[in-house]
């Protein structure tokens, strides 16, 4: 087994790295003045949150079900004068380092460096793991001291977490993996339709953990909007949940998870082809992605909007014959490479080897960054040398992508983070409900940071 140190450095996404190297510039920024710097972002459907190098934690967007953790159910971000310093911090009742954050459909979820793990939204199907359907964070007294930590089982802990739509997963120090929330398609890995942490008894040992198989260990946990992926020991990726459009990649269109039988050495590996392994996954709404050990990417799932990058609107992984060597990479240019992966509802982001951002699929509200409202990878031409580059501003270089429902975010190297796409409820945190991305100058230098305020 890995030990503890050695997994967080494997599954926290550089993240060590990142705040070393953001914290050691704090305050080289123009001029010399301290900034308040961005360390790592999320994005859920309609909201997003960062983790501050100040240790704290802000979200903007929509709080109708309080998963801004702020005490009440007001959106922030769509209009002025709630951003910045105007902007509240969430309430954690701890000064210990945040070190990954998680968002869903309606509710966000943070892992302490101690392992421990506290969500807070929307909750009537037990996606906060808490033992009732309760929401938090939507009115006074719920978060700080009075927000339990989820009960992961006696002496466990968590180093990392995945949050899907409605549900939520951790991986734990055992390598083992637990989900809890909403589980009616399988997602939660459980082999029946049923939720759980919506009552009592059903947390902490009383939870089992998902069955990868026999002597499978996990290393990384994906979680879309109705199913959940895990990247094992082996570099093999398994998929459970909704499979209607072949999510799952099994090469058919049936669900796992919510029948007997149907996890453990019964549930199939992806195929990714001769001799490829993964190293990162992501999962959007309807399709998952996977970082191969080449740095090339596959995706597979729904396709209606070219979100898988293969030039048609086919989707691939619901029929025999596609995946494995029948399956292509995406194709992101020539000598490019991929180092991370983000997923939306329709879209599909990668940050690539020269710290650059490349985006294709659904393009409707401007998700893809590239000033028109044309989708991209849905027909032949449209990828490789001629997909352009999301443009962030002159000089600056991405340290982490991350993709909502219907937009897209990016953390730059000096700390500040750029968002793009639909905005009806604040998600991009310009203080307005104007899209961007979707019209010409609206990009690069024209397109404002996120004001997260100052120390």
């Amino acid at each position: 087994m890995t030990s503890r140190t050695t997994k967080t450095k494997r599954v926290g996404d550089g993240i060590a790295a990142l705040i070393i190297t953001l914290m050691l510039s704090a305050c080289g920024g123009r001029g010399g003045a301290p900034t308040t710097r961005i360390l790592f972002l999320a994005t859920g459907y309609f909201h997003t949150c960062a983790v501050l190098d100040t240790g704290r934690v802000k979200c903007w967007g929509s709080n109708g079900n309080g998963q801004l953790g702020l005490g009440d159910t007001a959106n922030r971000g769509d209009g002025p004068n709630e951003m910045g310093n105007a902007l509240p911090a969430v309430d954690l009742g701890t000064d210990r380092t945040i070190t990954q954050l998680g968002a869903g459909q309606a509710h966000t979820c943070v892992l302490f460096d101690n392992g421990q793990v506290k969500c807070w939204g929307w909750n009537q199907l037990g996606g906060l793991g808490l033992g009732d359907t309760l929401p938090r964070g939507d009115g006074p007294g719920e978060m700080g001291g009075a927000l339990p930590a989820v009960d992961l089982g006696t002496g466990r802990t968590a180093i990392q977490i995945a949050v899907g739509g409605l549900h939520t997963c951790a991986l734990l120090d055992t390598d083992q993996v637990k989900c809890w929330g909403d589980g009616f398609f399988g997602q939660i890995g459980l082999g029946n339709p049923g939720d759980r942490g919506d009552g009592p008894f059903e947390m902490g040992d009383f939870l089992p953990v998902v069955d990868l198989g026999t002597g499978r260990r996990a290393t990384r946990i994906a979680a879309g909007s109705f199913h959940t992926c895990a990247l094992l020991d082996t570099g093999q990726i398994k998929c459970w949940g909704l499979n209607t459009v072949g999510t799952l990649g099994l090469g058919d269109a049936s669900n796992r998870g919510d029948g007997f039988g149907e996890m453990g050495d019964a549930l199939p590996a992806v195929d990714l082809g001769t001799g490829h392994t993964a190293t990162r996954i992501a999962a959007g709404s309807f399709h998952t992605c996977a970082l191969l050990d080449t740095s090339q990417v596959k995706c597979w799932g729904q396709n209606n909007a070219g979100q898988l990058g293969l030039g048609d609107a086919s989707h691939r992984g619901d029929a025999p014959g596609e995946m494995g060597d029948a399956l292509p990479t995406v194709n992101l240019g020539i000598g490019r490479s991929a180092t991370q992966l983000a997923a939306g509802e329709f879209h599909t982001c990668a940050l690539l080897d020269t710290g650059q951002v490349k985006c294709w699929g659904q393009n409707n509200v401007g998700q893809l960054g590239l000033g028109d409202t044309n989708f991209r990878g849905d027909g032949p031409g449209e990828m490789g040398d001629a997909l352009p580059f999301v443009n962030l501003g002159a000089g600056r270089v991405v340290i982490q992508i991350a993709a909502g429902f219907n937009h897209t975010c990016a953390l730059l190297d000096n700390g500040t983070a750029k968002c793009w796409g639909f905005n009806s409820d604040g998600e991009l945190g310009l203080g307005d409900t104007n899209v961007r991305g979707d019209q010409p100058s609206e990009m690069g230098d024209a397109l404002s940071a996120v004001d997260i305020g100052t120390p």
